[in-house]
């Protein structure tokens, strides 16, 4: 669903090129939005063999989310997006049963390209990047504990649109994808020290909507 989406947004905004009408070019070179963003992980990692967790049998939750981005825009074209939002709780489950918690700040930063700066409606598409925070984590399965990387760097995706509803004011929709990994490390008692017993795949797409002023 998410790559089908994102592929949608893309050849809207290539499409949309040749079919919209003209907005007052009137707004500055800032803007800032308030979206409501759904995550949706993809929730991929290795098999724990020594604790009998099979591949992919380990899931983060889906949630929604607010966050605030500030976009600066070097020429009507060209800006820069950074994105960013309050430290997020995620339920950890493993085989369906609930084995603890962590937080994490994901702050994005992308380069944009807006197809029609001066319609009313804007399709954009960006790249960049995306670091990940991860803290107060409190894992255990068996009994044991569980920990997890404090940072991850990956690649972030984006397409999206903004219309203009009236002076300095849009709408937005937007979806991102983002990479974010992390291994996972136990300490077994069998063992001296922490042990990288897995590989997590969270890479969450995130489908938002949202209003914007441009000034």
């Amino acid at each position: 669903m998410g790559l089908r989406l994102f592929g949608i947004l893309v050849l809207s905004a290539l499409s949309a090129t040749i079919t919209l009408s003209s907005a007052r070019a009137d707004d500055g070179s800032w803007e800032v939005r308030l979206r409501g963003v759904y995550l949706d992980p993809a929730n991929r990692s290795d098999s724990i063999n020594a604790l009998a967790v099979p591949q992919n049998a380990i899931h983060i939750n889906s949630k929604g989310l607010p966050d605030l981005d500030i976009e600066y825009f070097f020429t009507p074209h060209w800006s820069t997006e950074l994105v960013v939002t309050y430290p997020q709780t995620q339920e950890v489950d493993a085989l369906g049963i609930h084995v603890g918690t962590f937080k994490h700040l994901p702050p994005v930063l992308t380069l944009k390209y807006d197809f029609l700066p001066d319609k009313a409606f804007q399709p954009y598409i960006g790249a960049g990047v995306n670091f990940t925070l991860i803290y107060d984590v409190n894992l255990s399965v068996l009994g044991i504990p569980l920990e997890l990387n404090t940072t991850s760097w990956g690649p972030a995706l984006q397409a999206g649109f903004d219309y203009k509803i009236r002076d300095h004011w849009y709408l937005n929709a937007d979806v991102k994808w983002v990479e974010i990994t992390s291994n996972l490390y136990a300490r077994l008692p069998s063992l001296p020290a922490q042990t990288r017993v897995s590989s997590l795949q969270l890479d969450p797409w995130l489908f938002g909507i949202g209003v914007g002023y441009r000034f």
